[in-house]
């Protein structure tokens, strides 16, 4: 269903004498007639239209291609916001295609944007405001004229939205980190809940499709883990390899790179990846030389309490174990495959928890490695856990694809660490323990002390010596975690 009558009326109802930016892009990256344009988004948003966020939209990630091209993927995204969503702004913020600047650029010409849909209002005071208070920010008129990367944007909100929050436009001109960090503090305090971002960004640009896609799920994962640190050397790693005709990872990496400073440091932010499509799925396009789309929502969810009351079903624990062997397999393959059916991806699978994968080959331990930081999603994590503990446990050797029939996979989801002053605290048993004593550290998971039916001591003894390279009695003066687990495996066939 379109919603076309506030931004009617919102054009009809502006001053005479209001600026109106005129469209530059109209009629070769969208369609420049209403019925024309609200047909291309019917069909794009009948597709993903039924899945709604439970928790706020705090940011979009979308591409600015072409409308034949990344329509498709950018409605993927917009399609999360629910359509009675009440924002006091909209940023929306991309990189500067004609025009370097040593800094960004705020429109504080126009009071409007004009669209097939209907004029998009500005909010000029802020824009004023920001450049008055701010040198980072200036405005270039060049910088907006004929730039499209926001422009293109606009029609999405406008249908998905009843009410469209007044836009501030905002072009990045310059890849400079300290430069970008002192424009996310800036907005930092109007990255809360009563404003939407909009992070305009197109991948990968010009490699084969198939290079396309391998260039771009590096990238993708990076952002999804939500580390700029890791985002930014993942585009240097791809800018090392060489790959022909790869002129950029991201076009868009400044604004993807500010949003990444605003939400690093935050637990609520949970990172969705929705959609990946390059332009040689269209087909308008060819496959030789491709340009990369990706979709993405950064999710304000509710504070996670460490509870012992966190379950997974059976249809989640079996998506996870699937995830897990496909890793392993996939890793076997050289396959660059995603491990996981995005169906099966639950708002529980991502989740950022710890975990460990443990394989069992005749009974007997085959490798196990995990990880215990709540800063990755779970299903992220089986995924790489999975591997590690197949080729990286320097217990054993690698795992060969003959052994993987007869390889038994069980999973550890871990609550939050709970550090305790008693080893009274400690419910043996039940709970697994964390050893931390100047920077070595080790851990055993619950279920060790039901196989090998030791004393509480002796786990804890055991646990010093044998994993965290302390002495017997290293745990007595060590700090100790406890934590839970939700422990399930593979049936045996």
């Amino acid at each position: 269903m379109s919603l076309l009558s506030f931004n009617q009326a919102a054009g009809s109802s502006k001053d005479k004498d209001a600026k109106v930016r005129p469209m530059a892009v109209v009629g070769s990256f969208y369609p420049a007639q209403k019925d024309s344009i609200k047909k291309l988004m019917d069909s794009y948003f009948a597709s993903y239209a039924k899945i709604e966020a439970k928790e706020q939209i705090a940011a979009v990630i979308v591409p600015h291609a072409g409308y034949i091209f990344s329509g498709a993927v950018a409605a993927s995204a917009f399609a999360q916001i629910p359509t009675d969503s009440k924002f006091d702004h909209i940023f929306l913020i991309g990189p500067s295609h004609h025009v370097y600047l040593d800094g960004a650029s705020i429109n504080s010409e126009f009071d409007y944007y004009a669209t097939p849909l209907g004029d998009a209002k500005v909010d000029i005071e802020l824009c004023k405001q920001l450049i008055r208070d701010h040198h980072e920010f200036v405005y270039n008129a060049q910088a907006h004229q004929k730039e499209h990367c926001l422009e293109v944007q606009l029609p999405f909100l406008q249908y998905r939205m009843k009410e469209m929050a007044p836009i501030v436009p905002i072009i990045i001109g310059t890849q400079s980190l300290p430069i970008i960090e002192r424009i996310a503090t800036i907005l930092k305090p109007y990255f809360n809940e009563k404003n939407l971002f909009v992070i305009s960004s197109d991948f990968s640009h010009y490699p084969s499709y198939a290079d396309a896609k391998e260039v771009d799920e590096r990238t993708g994962r990076a952002i999804e883990n939500g580390k700029l640190d890791e985002f930014m050397d993942t585009l240097e790693y791809n800018k090392n390899q060489r790959v022909e005709n790869l002129a950029t990872s991201a076009c868009g990496q400044s604004a993807i790179a500010l949003l990444l400073y605003l939400t690093q440091q935050d637990k609520n932010i949970q990172i969705n990846h929705l959609l990946y499509r390059n332009s040689g799925d269209s087909q308008y396009g060819g496959k030789e030389e491709v340009v990369g789309y990706h979709a993405f929502t950064f999710v304000r969810k509710k504070e996670i309490e460490a509870k012992s009351s966190f379950t997974l079903s059976e249809k989640e624990k079996h998506a996870l174990l699937n995830i897990a062997r496909n890793s392993i397999l996939n890793e076997l393959n050289r396959q660059q495959e995603p491990s996981y059916p995005k169906d099966e991806l639950s708002e529980t699978l991502k989740m950022k928890c710890g975990a460990f994968v443990t394989l069992y080959e005749d009974g007997h331990l085959r490798g196990c490695i995990g990880h215990f930081n709540n800063d990755t999603p779970l299903y992220r994590i089986i995924e790489e856990m999975a591997k590690a503990a197949a080729f990286q446990d320097p217990r054993f050797m690698p795992v060969h694809r003959s052994e993987l029939d007869e390889i038994n996979i069980e999973i550890s989801v871990l609550s939050p660490l709970k550090k305790i002053r008693s080893i009274n605290e400690f419910d043996y048993g039940k709970e697994g323990i964390y050893i931390s004593k100047g920077g070595r550290s080790g851990t055993f998971l619950p279920q060790v002390a039901q196989e090998t039916n030791w004393t509480k001591e002796e786990f804890l003894g055991h646990c010093a010596r044998d994993k965290a390279g302390l002495s017997w009695d290293g745990w007595k003066n060590a700090e100790l975690y406890t934590y839970e687990a939700i422990i399930f495996k593979e049936e045996k066939q």
